[in-house]
């Protein structure tokens, strides 16, 4: 049965926006020729859209040619600001963007094991309202949140989860509270990071795929497909959890020592490469597991350090190799990313180690990457999916 006249209306607007905001500003011969529609089916959108508050003209083509040059159309900017927030143990970090995802304004902040709950809420609530204060977003249209631990793929809650703290679960209600006018949603961190692979990483050519995250904890996010799959309790990916070989106690339901985490984990890789005499190096804003990983891979090209570098990068890509193979036996992704910190830090010399060992161990070809986008990949994912929850509810007309 063909559309009615209003849903094909409403349809070729959803289309028109969605090429504004991915394509940019565009004059409406060009809305025709991508679109397919007819110039005055065109015309008439565009008329819409401008009388709805949407698109606004922004320019002209610049086109030499007889008569006025086109006008260019753009996306209202300015219809609706969005934060994203990326929780983790140690502390928050937070941008704001407007409708296009131009950062207006971005802030972190650390927050200590030490600190109780009730001030640790404070400190990351403030620090939002500071960058959305600064960024002058005053139609704050959406929040998104990346967190570690466990999503309730029904209510969509951040679930009690064994040695996470208690903020994280007490800050996702404070902001709904703080920020009544603006809709909140929080998701796994490690979902958040193979979005943002896949759309502006290093697995844009990949539908299906695995991004396995290291950094201070491990987990992995699954994409089959082209759609992430979060599994029946949320819990997809769950990896820290995975009994590995070794003298350890096996992980229980509550806590992942003796899984795979015990021997990936940010503290696991630092005490490895002391093992083999690779230290860490000075401070900085790295995680220690990224420094010493990055600086064995610097090293292992320099003939006085390479022996015990390159030995500690094996001894380490064999541990990796253990959690990747296990993905592949039971999902065969061909593709499985490093992810987080450590997995750029690693880069395409820890990867090219991890996938010569799952060759060996899989019959199922396997390709090994390098991140991207590293530790930031959580927050741009966060926006990424705060922008298009934002462009659902406004494009959606």
């Amino acid at each position: 049965m063909p559309a009615s006249p209003s849903t094909a209306r409403a349809i070729n607007d959803r289309l028109a926006l969605r090429l504004l905001q991915r394509e940019g500003p565009l004059t409406a011969g060009q809305l025709k020729q991508l679109t397919g529609l007819s110039r005055p089916t065109v015309a008439d959108l565009v008329e819409r859209l401008a009388a709805a508050g949407l698109i606004e003209v922004v320019g002209e083509s610049g086109e030499q040619r007889r008569g006025p040059n086109a006008k260019l159309y753009g996306i209202v900017a300015d219809r609706a600001q969005l934060a994203a927030v990326d929780v983790r143990t140690e502390g928050v970090s937070v941008v704001v963007s407007d409708l296009l995802g131009r950062v207006l304004a971005e802030a972190s902040a650390p927050i200590g094991d030490d600190a109780g709950t009730g001030p640790a809420v404070e400190a990351a609530v403030t620090l939002v309202e500071r960058a959305v204060k600064e960024a002058g977003a005053d139609r704050l249209h959406t929040v998104g949140i990346g967190a570690p631990g466990l999503i309730d793929p029904v209510s969509g809650e951040l679930r009690d989860s064994s040695g996470l703290p208690e903020w994280h679960r007490r800050l996702v209600a404070a902001l709904q509270e703080r920020l009544p006018q603006a809709r909140v949603s929080v998701e796994n961190e490690t979902n958040l990071a193979a979005v943002a692979e896949q759309r502006e990483g290093c697995a844009r050519d990949r539908d299906t795929f695995v991004l396995l995250w290291l950094g201070h904890g491990t987990g992995a996010a699954v994409v089959l497909d082209g759609a992430l799959r979060r599994g029946a309790s949320g819990g997809a990916g769950e990896i820290g959890f995975l009994p590995v070989p070794g003298p350890r106690a096996l992980p229980s339901a509550t806590d992942c020592e003796g899984g795979f985490h015990s021997s990936a984990g940010s503290a696991a890789i630092v005490s490895l490469a002391g093992e083999y005499g690779v230290v860490v190096s000075g401070d900085g804003h790295e995680p220690a597991a990224a420094r010493v990983v990055r600086d064995a891979v610097l090293a292992s090209g320099r003939p006085e350090a390479e022996v015990a570098a390159g030995r500690f990068l094996d001894a380490l890509a064999d541990r990796l190799a253990v959690g990747v193979a296990s993905v592949v036996a039971v999902l065969d992704p061909g593709c499985v990313v490093l992810g987080g910190e450590v997995g750029r830090a690693g880069g395409v010399e820890l990867a090219a180690r991890v996938e010569r060992r799952v060759r060996r161990m899989s019959p199922l070809p396997t390709e090994v990457r390098a991140s991207g986008l590293g530790g930031g990949a959580v927050l741009r994912g966060a926006l990424l999916t705060a922008l298009e929850r934002a462009e659902e509810e406004l494009f959606g007309r």
